[in-house]
C-alpha cells in the first residue's frame, strides 16, 4: 500500500487527495500545508512580507479580484462550481468552492495545516527509490521525518515574484513594488505610476489604479495591441529601456516622470524544498527535467502538478492526477527514462523551432488541448472537452478587448463542443 506526500492544499493538492484516497493501491495520504487553512493563491489577507512564522506570504491575492475566466470552465471535470447568475466570480467564491470540494470528497481530515516542509529527498529502499520528507509542524516548531512511497508537489507558482532586468531599477528614487505585494489601490493615491506588464493582472490593476492615481502608465510588449478604451489618464507605452532618477525612457523615445514602479510580471517556478539530489534543475522559469510538464524523469515517484499555465487549470490538474495515478496503479507504464528524456528534448526543440523562448517552457495556450489529449491516451483515460478551451479562448479575447466590461458576460456550456453566451443581452450560441 503506497504512501504518498501532497505538498500544498491549493487546487492541485486539493485535487491530487480527492483522486489518490479513492485508489485501492494507496494506504497513506499526507497533506503538508503551511497556512492555517486550505486554498492557496485564492486565500485573500492584508498582510505581505513574512507571516507570523517567518515565512514568506504566500499569497498574491488582491481585494478586488474576480476571476479572468469564467465559472463554467473553472471548475473540475466531475465537480463544476455550483450555478449563480455570474460567470466572474470573487476570489471569495473561489474559495468557498474549494473547500465545499475537499469536504464533499473527504480530503480535509488529511490535511496538515501549519506544517511547512524543510526538505524532500530520494533514497533508496529494498524494494526500489522511496522519498524522506522533513517538515516542521509550526505550531509546535518541532520536525519530523516522514518515509513515503511518491511526493506529489503541488505548490503552486504565483508565489515567488519575478522582477526583471530594467537598467536603473535598483537605483531608482522612488518606490518599486511588485504585484504580489498588491492588495488596494489606495496606497498610489496622488502618485504617478508605471505598471510594467500587461498579463491579467497587470491590465486588470493599472485600470484600478487610475481611480487614486493622476497619471498611469501601461509599459508592455502585447503582439496585439487591446482595444479597451482606458480612462484619460492611463497612457500605454512599450517596454522601458532605462531608468534614471525618476524618470522611465521607452523604446518609441519617450520619457515619463514617475514616482512609483509597479512590477506586475509575474512569478518564478520555486521549489525550496527539494535537495539537489532530486535533480529538479529551474532554469529561466523552465522547469526540467519533466516527462510532459509532469513527471520528474530522474526520480519518476515524484510528479508535479500544475506547472503548465495559460491552461483551464483545475481540469488540468484533474487529468494531470487521474495520468499519473493510472501510472502508479498499474493501468499503463511510464517511458523508459531515455524515451522520456528524447520526448522532452523533442518538445524543447519543436517550441524553439515555433518561437516559444525557454522561458515559455509551460506555456500552452493554443497548445493546451493537444497536451490534454497526449494525457489521455497515453493513459487511456478520458480527455479534456473541447468546448473549455473554446471558452478560454473567446474569454481572454473579450478580455483584453473589453477589459471595463467583459466580466459582465455569462455563460453556459451545452455539450462537450458548443456553448453560449449572453453579452450586453445578446444571446449567442458558438461551437
Amino acid at each position: 500500500m503506497s504512501r504518498i506526500c501532497i505538498i500544498g492544499a491549493g487546487a492541485a493538492g486539493l485535487c491530487a487527495a480527492r483522486h489518490l484516497l479513492v485508489e485501492p493501491s494507496v494506504g497513506r495520504v499526507d497533506v503538508l500545508e503551511q497556512a492555517a487553512q486550505l486554498g492557496g493563491t485564492w486565500v485573500y489577507t492584508e498582510n505581505v512580507g513574512y507571516d507570523d512564522f517567518g515565512l514568506p506570504i504566500h499569497t498574491s491575492m488582491y481585494k478586488s479580484l474576480r476571476t479572468n475566466l469564467p465559472k463554467e470552465i473553472m471548475g473540475f471535470p466531475d465537480f463544476p462550481i455550483p450555478e449563480s447568475d455570474r460567470s466572474y466570480l470573487p476570489a471569495k467564491d473561489m474559495l468557498a468552492f474549494l473547500q465545499l470540494y475537499s469536504d464533499k470528497h473527504g480530503v480535509t481530515p488529511y490535511i496538515k495545516f501549519k506544517h511547512h516542509v524543510q526538505v524532500v529527498k530520494p533514497k533508496m529502499g529494498p524494494n526500489g527509490e522511496l522519498w524522506d520528507v522533513t517538515f516542521k509542524d509550526l505550531a509546535t516548531c518541532e520536525s519530523q521525518t516522514v518515509e513515503y512511497d511518491y511526493v506529489f508537489v503541488c505548490n503552486g507558482h504565483y508565489n515567488t515574484p519575478f522582477i526583471p532586468s530594467i537598467p536603473g531599477l535598483k537605483e531608482f528614487e522612488g518606490d518599486v513594488m511588485h504585484s504580489h505585494d498588491y492588495r488596494v489601490p489606495e496606497i498610489f493615491t496622488g502618485k504617478k505610476v508605471l505598471v510594467v506588464g500587461a498579463g491579467p493582472s497587470g491590465m486588470d490593476i493599472a485600470l484600478e489604479v487610475t481611480s487614486v492615481s493622476p497619471r498611469v502608465t501601461l509599459s508592455h510588449h502585447l503582439k496585439e495591441q487591446p482595444r479597451t478604451i482606458f480612462p484619460d489618464n492611463l497612457v500605454q507605452k512599450p517596454d522601458v529601456l532605462k531608468l534614471e532618477g525618476n524618470r522611465a525612457f521607452f523604446q518609441d523615445g519617450t520619457v515619463e516622470e514617475i514616482d512609483v514602479v509597479f512590477l506586475c510580471t509575474g512569478y518564478l517556478y520555486n521549489f525550496p524544498f527539494l535537495h539537489e539530489s532530486c535533480e529538479i534543475v529551474v532554469e529561466d522559469n523552465c522547469v526540467e527535467p519533466l516527462y510532459k510538464h509532469l513527471v520528474n524523469i530522474n526520480h519518476p515517484t515524484m510528479c508535479f502538478i500544475g506547472v503548465p499555465y495559460y491552461v483551464c487549470a483545475f481540469s488540468m490538474f484533474d487529468l494531470q492526477v487521474r495520468y499519473y495515478v493510472r501510472s502508479m496503479n498499474g493501468t499503463f507504464s511510464l517511458p523508459t527514462r531515455q524515451q522520456m528524456v528524447e520526448h522532452w528534448e523533442e518538445e524543447k526543440m519543436d517550441r524553439a523551432a515555433r518561437g516559444y523562448t525557454k522561458r515559455q517552457a509551460h506555456m500552452m495556450g493554443p497548445d493546451q488541448e493537444k497536451y490534454y489529449a497526449s494525457l489521455a491516451s497515453e493513459a487511456g483515460t478520458k480527455t479534456l472537452p473541447s468546448v473549455l478551451t473554446k471558452i478560454r479562448e473567446e474569454s481572454s479575447i473579450r478580455f483584453l478587448h473589453n477589459l471595463k466590461h467583459y466580466r459582465q458576460d455569462v455563460y453556459k456550456i451545452i455539450d462537450d463542443d458548443t456553448y453560449e453566451i449572453i453579452s450586453n443581452g445578446k444571446r449567442e450560441i458558438l461551437c
